[in-house]
């Protein structure tokens, strides 16, 4: 999406991590302690590879695979301010309504159709919309 309309879209991930799911959590920790070496996306993008065999010596892996400092790692897992952001995110969520993951809203509407159509067909509509060009 990024590609085809880079002037007009911007993605903001907001952790959502689910209370059934045990390693959820740290999975967002690691997600954001990742990205305060610069590697947010890499990092989030084996975790969903592997979502359903997640284990803390998985999460090393990738961070061993990413080159990440392992010291610093550990250390902005446990941060509190990466414990803030995670919260603040669900707050979030709860107060607009998501309850599961994946959620997506484009411009506060709620994306229903996930497919790469529904994600262009949504965006192109918001375009067309006076308020989305300003």
């Amino acid at each position: 999406m990024i590609e085809q309309y880079p002037q007009q879209v911007k993605i903001v991930f907001k952790n959502f991590p689910l209370r059934n799911h045990r390693f959820a959590l740290k999975a967002a920790q690691a997600a954001i302690a990742a990205g305060k070496q610069g590697q947010f996306w890499a990092f989030h993008d084996q975790l969903f590879k592997r979502y359903n065999r997640l284990s803390d010596p998985a999460i090393d892996e990738i961070r061993a695979a990413l080159n990440l400092n392992a010291q610093q790692f550990k250390a902005d897992m446990q941060a509190p301010d990466t414990i803030a952001q995670i919260n603040a995110d669900v707050s979030e969520a709860n107060r607009a309504g998501v309850h599961g993951t994946p959620t997506v809203f484009i411009n506060g509407r709620l994306l229903r159709d996930k497919s790469l159509g529904g994600f262009q067909a949504m965006i192109n509509f918001l375009l067309q919309q006076p308020i989305a060009r300003q």
